[in-house]
């Protein structure tokens, strides 16, 4: 995806989102890695792991759309004040091929940054023998939330 150029109103918005991410057990659980932080995107990394598998042995829908629901989120807050917050309102995705891969890459990108509302596109690539190839496609709506201490960062 073409990155557009967005100022971050958090100059400190990798250290941010890096501490943030440490916290989520979610993708601890599932073995992601964040790969990439620029303002306006993320990318995050996972390995194949069986656990993580539907019964045919391809990386689990729900682990797609779970790693890239993540980095949308972080790719919005890069954009964010620092003491704002990002919860997914809404996603749709589109899977395009079996999840099937060594590792994957989950793209999340600002399409529209916004005080309250953001949205955002992902895109999961699965690498395999050298290749990679395109999985998935999300778009997701985020909300921006201030004045909650349960939700920061």
């Amino acid at each position: 995806m073409d990155a557009q150029r967005f100022e971050p109103q958090d100059p400190a918005f990798a250290g941010r989102v890096r501490a943030s991410f440490d916290k989520q057990g979610a993708m601890r659980t599932i073995g992601a890695s964040l790969a990439d932080i620029a303002p306006g995107r993320v990318v995050i990394e996972l390995a194949w792991q069986q656990a993580l598998t539907q019964q045919h042995g391809f990386l689990h829908a729900g682990m797609v759309a779970t790693a890239l629901d993540s980095a949308c989120g972080y790719a919005a807050s890069t954009l964010m004040p620092a003491d704002a917050g990002v919860l997914t309102i809404e996603f749709k995705i589109n899977l395009l091929a079996p999840a099937q891969g060594e590792r994957f890459r989950m793209e999340g990108l600002v399409v529209k940054p916004g005080r309250t509302i953001s949205v955002t596109e992902g895109r999961a690539y699965a690498l395999h023998q050298g290749r990679e190839k395109l999985i998935a496609t999300l778009g997701a709506t985020l909300m921006t939330i201030t004045g909650r201490d349960a939700i920061k960062h």
